[in-house]
This record gives C-alpha cells, structure tokens and sequence, in this order.
C-alpha cells in the first residue's frame, strides 16, 4: 500500500491541521478551552493528558468529527465547520476498543472494508493490506482468536486500507506487549513517512517520545506543546536524582516543601524538580549533607515534565 501525498485541495501553510480558539462545552461543562494549534503534514502528533481531560474531544474537534461552539480552523485544507463530510472521507479512526467483525477471518474483514469503500479490487487490496502488515499465514483465522498485537496490527491495516491522508489513533497500544507496541510504532512512522498525517493520544511516555511533537491537554486547557526537547525546556523544571535508601521518609519530608514541585520515585532512585531554582536548593539543602542519600543535578525528563503538569492539572479543576 502506498498512502497519498497528492491532495484534492492544496494547502500552501503545509500544515494537516491549523485551529484557532477552539471551544466546546458539554452540558454546561466546558470540555474545550480557547484551544489553538497547527499539526504538520506528514508527522506523528500525540495529545497526552489525565482521563476526562478533552483530549478525544479535542481530536475529533481537529477533523471534523464534532462541531466547536466557538474558534475555526482548516483540517487536509477542509473548513472544519463546513467541509466536515469532505474530512471525514479521508480520516481513519483506530479506536482503543477492537472494532472489527469478531467472527470473520482477517481476509474477509479486510475484503469488507475494501468494499464499503468503493475499493476496485478489494480481494487484491486485502491480499496486499494483509502482505503489508505482517499477517501472511493467518488470512483465514478468524478475528477473534488473534491476540492484543495481531488484532492491533488488523485495526491499522483496516482503516489505513482506504489510502486516509489523516489517521486518528485512540490509545491503540493499551493492553498490547512491549514488542507489538514498538512494532505498531515502527509501522506508524513508515506510514508517516509516506505522507499519512497521524494523530495519537496515549499514557505511554516512550510513546509521546516517538511523537514529532506532542501537546499535554488538562481539562480542556493546552498546557504544553512541541517537539519533546522543546516541551522540556519550557517546563523550567530544575531537577536532582537521589540515590540510597529510605526514600518513602525522604519523599514523606520533600513534598509539599516551598520550592520542591514534583517527587517522585523511578526504579532505585527518586527525582525531586522544582520550578523556582533558588527556592528548590534552600528546600533540599538540609538534607544534602546526609550520608545515606547522594544528590545529583539532572536534565528533567518527559515523565517529570507530565507528573508536574498533572499536579497542577489536577489543582486547577479542583479550584474551578
């Protein structure tokens, strides 16, 4: 399968997607916040955030699938609000729940899509989808005895098969081992380098690391956005990793210390970040001189980054 880059619309910004001041309430609640952002073509774009937080809202916002109270913007060169059916022909949406016909075989879901979208030959299509992602040998098994990876491996080729300039993926890798993730990745970038735009939300931080840029959305609101070194850097996190034992007291006596904003553990050491430099040295200084821990100056990393934006994620909802 080879993915369009040619476009039934040109958009000369290079960019999928380009929104302004999106806004959408459900129920009175506002699920969208004033939301502005521009996705290039061609990229991995991954929206990270605590549950609840918009960011599936926010996605279908982007290509048309939901209407925006306020805001406007263009999704593959389409007006969101008035091109919404143009968009959705040329979307793909892998959900996080399997969606497929449980009690066909791979060929013959792949045959079915193939055919509910007009394809010429869709047993040649399927033969060739089936080809492309690894699944020879398994054509006449039927879809519910596959496992997590290969029924993963079946989502993406089924809604990659009408040749979308656009994918829109769910959390695809929940519930899927470490080797079927970094497959799937490798897939999406292939993908990605033939000219298929994607966006992704997930919770896994190696996988927003992957991502060419990534934005974290808190309850409506875009926190952060960028590349991740970019993301990081606009954190102002200063951050120190801690050696050597005891670490529950020490976590215990660190948190909610003026200065210290995040503590947390990670394998046999603790991270301890604070936004305000100056304010996080006169925090941890007392305890620097003691012989059972060892203090040393770290870059902050992407998971410190999304645990800082969580607590004050979190603290701002609970205030509102």
């Amino acid at each position: 399968m080879t993915v369009a880059t040619t476009h039934a619309r040109s958009d000369a910004s290079g960019f999928a997607i380009d929104a302004r001041g999106l806004t959408k309430s459900f129920g009175g609640r506002e699920v969208v916040h004033d939301l502005s952002m521009q996705v290039k073509r061609g990229s991995i774009y991954g929206f990270l955030g605590p549950n609840g937080s918009g960011k599936t809202t926010t996605i279908r916002i982007l290509c048309g699938l939901l209407t925006p109270d306020s805001g406007e913007g263009t999704c593959l060169g389409y007006d969101i609000r008035r091109d919404a059916d143009k968009i959705k022909r040329k979307v793909g949406y892998m959900t996080q729940r399997f969606s497929l016909y449980q009690d066909l075989s791979v060929r013959e879901n792949l045959e079915f899509v193939a055919r509910l979208y007009g394809l010429p030959d869709a047993p040649r299509a399927a033969s060739e989808m089936i080809a492309r992602i690894g699944l020879k040998g398994r054509e006449e098994q039927l879809a519910g005895e596959l496992s997590g990876g290969w029924k993963q491996r079946l989502a993406l080729g089924a809604c990659t098969l009408p040749n979308p300039q656009l994918l829109l993926l769910d959390e695809p890798t929940a519930g899927v081992d470490p080797k079927a993730r970094r497959d799937f990745w490798n897939e999406i970038h292939a993908l990605a380098a033939e000219g298929l735009t994607v966006l992704v939300s997930t919770h896994y931080m190696d996988e927003a690391e992957r991502c060419h840029e990534i934005a974290y959305i808190a309850y409506g609101h875009l926190l952060a956005h960028g590349t991740v070194d970019e993301v990081i850097a606009g954190s102002g996190l200063s951050t120190y990793t801690v050696t050597g034992d005891d670490f529950n007291g020490l976590m215990a006596e660190l948190s909610g210390k003026p200065g210290v904003d995040m503590v947390a553990p990670f394998g046999t050491s603790l991270h301890v970040s604070g936004r305000d430099k100056a304010a996080l040295e006169a925090a941890i200084t007392p305890y620097r001189g003691n012989a059972k821990w060892h203090w040393q100056p770290s870059e902050p990393s992407l998971e410190d980054v999304f645990i800082d934006l969580m607590g004050r994620s979190k603290d701002n909802f609970q205030q509102g």
